[in-house]
């Protein structure tokens, strides 16, 4: 009895599951929080909030709270991600199933599918679970979403031994979850559903693979660590030293607290995440969505582009790119509508793309077939006369012994019937009876067409008078070899090429990244795409091949070899695992389901966004919205611009935290009144650096930004040359404010006075640190030719800030200053005029060093 009863398939429910994948576990707000409270500077505020509430100073708590909530909400805005790829996995297949059970026919829920159940497949459907077919009438299936083929595939009626295979190749007796029924019709018994099925286990192999952590948040939270460290030990040694000397131990905690906070640069989480986000939104213009905004500056590291070849370096279409009869040979240009040179299509070439259109269906869904109707549609005059005055009689459906297609059909006012066949050119030599050396002759044409990684049928047409016209279909042959076939010529499909692949593969190139093409694809059609694009064609591994070596073999092998096919989606994971275990920083794209495994195991996943699939966006970590190939370029500039001004930032933030430190620790080793308090220093870091690093992010690319190759894997953010720089300006700088303190104590000011001048002198002398910065061998002069808008918005907005808390009543008593004179400002103004002379006159001896 043919499919299951009800009984057993809810019994099969039960015990097997729903055919559906299970859901990720997410990380809940309060998780984020948690991690958190962790964060060395929430934990320094949270002390000083709390021993400023025992102290009394309730205004100094309630602003260092507002500090505490900022970087809570926006560390939580940061982390809360959506990873949808598995739910993307549900929604790929069909939502409802055609069964047989209790031997009738019915539509159920695609989750309701179970193992044995009898399903039935028509032409537009998606396979709802991994089947073996049983019963075949021409099925024809798309499987490029687990393969990378964009050429649809035959199946055949499972044996009663044969059980599932891998997906791809001709004549399989197995369907799989997620393919498209592109021609024919049949039934399949259930294998596999669920998670156990080809599809679920991508979905399983993405649940195991953990996401890259960022080189950058990794060396920057390095970096944070051992200077909290260090800042501990000091911190520690001030408040022993005041609470015993001066007896003073809340005082001896603040003061502890401000020294901590000085001297830990937490800044760079922050400065990070407004860098990588700002980027993001910088490439969105190009049409790239950022899912994860830290890749962006990975990219511009990339050393391998591991590219998928269909529907990335291809259109993901096939076209018709040759016609050859015995006289004629047509190619077509780009647009695929006219020969290259011009000119009219021979009638003979005109008779074989019309018998092949004819050998089509009416309403194709397959992909070769769908060619032969644009190309008709694209000559007017074919289009007009293809089905005027026809009716279809008989369809002869393409079978394992005859790899052809065959349609008989009756025109108005003729005895004869017209027969139209496409299919393997040595199908339709059988048909027209070939001679040995017509087969040579053909058969040399055809390996010629195919070293171009072109798909080739072969077209053949016949006349038929039926014996009775009268009982048309009935009186037709039941197989086509009874027709007198004439041969007609050959037609060439291909996957075209897109318009930008090549010159951005050749940008890649000369930017230093090496690009390795990994598809699903036959190895002489790998080899014609990488010989177009302008990849290393010289070596092509085959899945085969490459599943003979160990690990070590197949590391030497990727040395040389810059092509690979006929690749299975863990190949390709174990492609991407292998580059990245040789150090080297890897990018993948891909726009398939069998793609996005490597998408997520590869430092930078790059998703196409208009032919690509919701799994392989959502596994992704950069999205091409428009599907150009050349945005990848783009980015990779973008993302290697971002570096350098990211460097350029840590490298400000650095030397800016010198001074910070010095002021908070200097008048306490000396005996001098305490100059920055806990809520001053947060106020500068927090607010005044983050404003002024905004200034950097906004400047453009130096000048050989894709001139030189990428950064080796294991170069760091912090270099010596880069550290060596920062400290000298902040040396510098430390010693110009400590002398404005220093001399102001002794002309008598009063604390609030001196506290408020150094404060002016501080934040005037940042600005200087901003300037010097925004190019590393640049002049300020050049610098400033280039334009930066963001620069005079932000000068603006830290001018009117130190107005604001240097003369607003209220601001001065939080922050305890005194008055500013006029004179207090023009002397602020000479210091820091002087201060960047000399930056900019010791400069040159570092910047070339900074930039390479």
């Amino acid at each position: 009895m043919p499919g299951l009863t009800t009984n057993e398939a809810v019994q099969r429910l039960t015990s097997v599951g729903y055919n559906e994948l299970p859901r990720t576990e997410r990380r809940s707000a309060l998780s984020i929080v948690w991690n958190v409270l962790h964060e060395p500077m929430f934990a320094l505020l949270l002390a000083a909030t709390a021993i400023y509430f025992v102290l009394g100073e309730f205004w100094d708590a309630l602003i260092l709270s507002v500090f505490m909530t900022l970087s809570v909400v926006v560390t939580i805005v940061q982390e809360i991600r959506s990873e949808h790829v598995l739910d993307s996995l549900r929604q790929l297949t069909s939502p409802r199933a055609l069964v047989i059970r209790d031997n009738q026919t019915i539509r159920i829920p695609n989750r309701e599918v179970v193992p044995g159940d009898w399903i039935v497949l028509m032409e537009g459907d998606r396979v709802p679970a991994d089947a073996l077919v049983i019963e075949d009438n021409g099925l024809m299936c798309d499987e490029s979403l687990l393969t990378g083929e964009a050429v649809p595939v035959s199946k055949r009626i499972a044996q009663p031994d044969e059980g599932m295979g891998r997906a791809g190749g001709d004549h399989q007796p197995f369907v799989f979850s997620g393919s498209l029924i592109v021609r024919g019709q049949g039934k399949a018994v259930v294998q596999a559903t669920g998670r156990h099925s080809e599809i679920g286990k991508i979905g399983a192999a993405l649940g195991t693979i953990s996401a890259e952590t960022p080189r950058l948040r990794q060396q920057t939270r390095s970096l944070v660590r051992v200077i909290g460290l260090l800042a501990i030990v000091v911190s520690a040694g001030a408040v022993l030293l005041l609470g015993l000397l001066r007896g003073s131990w809340l005082d001896g905690m603040l003061n502890g607290i401000a020294i901590s906070m000085s001297m830990i640069p937490e800044e760079f989480p922050l400065v990070l995440t407004v860098f990588m986000v700002m980027g993001a939104w910088r490439i969105s213009k190009a049409k790239v969505l950022t899912r994860h905004a830290t890749a962006i500056e990975t990219l511009g590291s990339a050393t391998i582009l591991c590219t998928d070849k269909t529907g990335t370096l291809t259109e993901n279409r096939m076209t018709i790119c040759q016609l050859l009869s015995q006289d004629d040979h047509w190619i077509a240009d780009q647009a695929g509508a006219a020969p290259v040179g011009g000119g009219t299509m021979p009638p003979a070439l005109e008779q074989l793309l019309v018998i092949g259109g004819l050998a089509c269906s009416v309403d194709p869904f397959d992909p070769m077939e769908k060619a032969f109707h644009d190309l008709i549609h694209a000559h007017e005059g074919l289009a007009r006369g293809l089905y005027q005055g026809k009716t279809l009689q008989k369809h002869y459906g393409l079978s394992p012994e005859l790899l052809a297609v065959t349609q008989v059909w009756q025109q108005d006012n003729a005895a004869d019937l017209l027969v139209a066949c496409k299919g393997a050119p040595e199908a339709i030599a059988g048909l027209c009876r070939m001679i040995d050396d017509q087969q040579e002759q053909l058969h040399n044409n055809v390996r010629q067409m195919a070293a171009q990684g072109v798909r080739v049928l072969a077209v053949a047409t016949a006349s038929f008078t039926p014996p009775l016209p009268n009982s048309l279909p009935d009186s037709l042959p039941n197989s086509p070899a009874a027709f007198a076939f004439r041969f007609l010529g050959l037609i060439g499909l291909a996957d075209p090429l897109r318009a930008e692949a090549r010159d951005a593969v050749a940008e890649c190139h000369a930017a230093g990244i090496r690009v390795i093409m990994i598809t699903g694809d036959y190895p002489e059609t790998a080899r014609a795409i990488a010989r177009q694009v302008g990849i290393n064609h010289a070596q092509v591994m085959t899945g085969e091949q490459m599943g003979q070596l160990d690990d070590d073999a197949l590391a030497h092998q990727l040395a040389t070899t810059d092509v690979f096919a006929r690749i299975m989606p863990e190949q390709k994971l174990r492609l991407v695992n292998s580059l990245k275990a040789a150090g080297q920083v890897v990018a993948m794209t891909g726009d398939g389901v069998n793609d996005a495994p490597s998408l997520k195991a590869a430092h930078i996943g790059i998703a196409m966004g208009q032919r690509g699939t919701d799994v392989a966006r959502e596994a992704a970590d950069i999205v091409l919205l428009n599907d150009d190939f050349g945005s990848i370029v783009t980015t990779i500039r973008l993302g290697r611009r971002i570096y350098d001004n990211l460097r350029k930032a840590i490298g400000f933030i650095l030397a800016v935290h010198i001074p910070i430190a010095g002021l908070a620790i200097i008048p306490l080793l000396f005996g001098m009144p305490l100059l920055l308090t806990p809520l001053l220093i947060a106020f500068i870091e927090m607010v005044i650096d983050p404003i002024c690093s905004i200034v950097l992010e906004a400047e453009r690319e130096e000048a050989n930004v894709m001139q030189r190759p990428p950064r080796s894997p294991s170069s760091v953010l912090f270099s010596r040359q880069l550290v060596a720089w920062s400290l000298l300006q902040g040396g510098i700088m430390l010693a110009v404010n400590m002398a404005v303190f220093t001399i102001a104590l002794h002309r008598g000011l009063p604390v609030p006075e001196v506290r408020a001048l150094s404060f002016l002198c501080l934040v005037m002398t940042t600005i200087v640190l901003v300037l010097v910065n925004r190019s590393f061998a640049s002049s300020l002069r050049q610098a400033f030719v280039s334009a930066n808008r963001m620069l005079w918005w932000v000068l603006g907005a830290v001018g009117l800030l130190l107005l604001a808390v240097l003369n607003l009543p209220m601001l001065q008593a939080i922050f305890r200053f005194g008055a500013v004179h006029a004179h207090d400002w023009l002397l602020c103004l000479a210091i820091s005029a002087l201060l960047l002379l000399i930056l900019e006159r010791l400069k040159p001896l570092w910047g070339k060093q900074l930039v390479t």
